[in-house]
């Protein structure tokens, strides 16, 4: 089990990286190879090849990038559940902009599910 202090400072680096432009450097570093990930009700992604895969396909279509933000935070016996505010334009989706929360479960110090829930 994750300590609580070892959760806040890979979530302050995934933080760090993110808002960096650098969230795929963030993904190879923190996820583990059974990874799986979900938006909303859609049907989840599974395995790191596949959700790498997934998160390249997403960041190649953002046409533009404006903000994005940490709200606020919280952690638990390995899982960190976060709400980002994000504002970006999509070439299939349009101007996005909306708060999401992320939750994420932990095991052995890497993501093991990640699951989005934002309005759609």
């Amino acid at each position: 089990m994750a300590t609580t202090t070892d959760l806040q400072a890979k979530f302050e680096e995934i933080k760090n990286l993110v808002l960096s432009g650098q969230a795929m450097d963030a993904f190879e570093k923190y996820y583990g190879e059974n990874v799986v990930m979900q938006e909303n009700e859609n049907p989840a992604t599974e395995g790191k090849s596949a959700n790498r895969d997934r998160e390249l396909d997403f960041f190649s279509k953002v046409t533009e990038f404006r903000a994005a933000e940490v709200k606020a935070v919280a952690f638990g016996e390995d899982v960190i559940i976060s709400e980002w505010f994000v504002d970006y334009t999509h070439a299939e989706w349009g101007k996005v902009t909306h708060d999401q929360v992320s939750v994420q479960r932990w095991q052995d110090g890497k993501v093991i599910h990640e699951r989005f829930y934002y309005a759609s």
